[in-house]
């Protein structure tokens, strides 16, 4: 058995943000070789969530609206952990979308249903963060 690793960086100019992050998975499965197994692609920061969904604006946008609406970032004064920091929002939000996706590679593909992608979702954004992909099988 192989095993692969890369990491993805990200400085998103806004709070939060989406990126649909399928072609650097891609990429990295070329570069490992590997044909069959699996791939693991997860959020290295604890505001920040790696899911799989449709790429289509409205629904962003739905996400967006929801989160807000679950865990909204004003007032600050709302959130026990505000303190040295105003992010408490983003740490609920992203464990609402969870840390991580697996995603089955079959001939050297990742191995999705209809109109799935991987997205990387920024909810603390204005400064470094990364995602780490991890590719196992032969």
């Amino acid at each position: 058995m192989k095993s692969y690793r890369k990491e993805l960086f990200f400085h998103l100019p806004t709070r939060r943000g989406l990126v649909n992050i399928t072609p650097q998975v891609e990429e990295a499965l070329r570069e490992s070789g590997i044909r069959e197994g699996l791939v693991l692609v997860n959020a290295m920061n604890i505001t920040a969530s790696v899911f799989i969904n449709d790429d289509e604006p409205g629904l962003h946008q739905d996400f967006e609206k929801w989160l807000e609406g679950l865990a909204p970032e004003k007032p600050y004064s709302q959130y026990r952990h505000n303190g040295y920091e105003d992010n408490a929002d983003a740490h609920l939000k992203r464990t609402v979308m969870g840390r991580e996706v697996v995603v089955a590679v079959t001939g050297g593909r990742l191995d999705f249903g209809t109109w799935e992608q991987i997205f990387y979702f920024e909810f603390d954004g204005k400064r470094d963060k990364h995602a780490l992909i991890k590719i196992i099988g032969e």
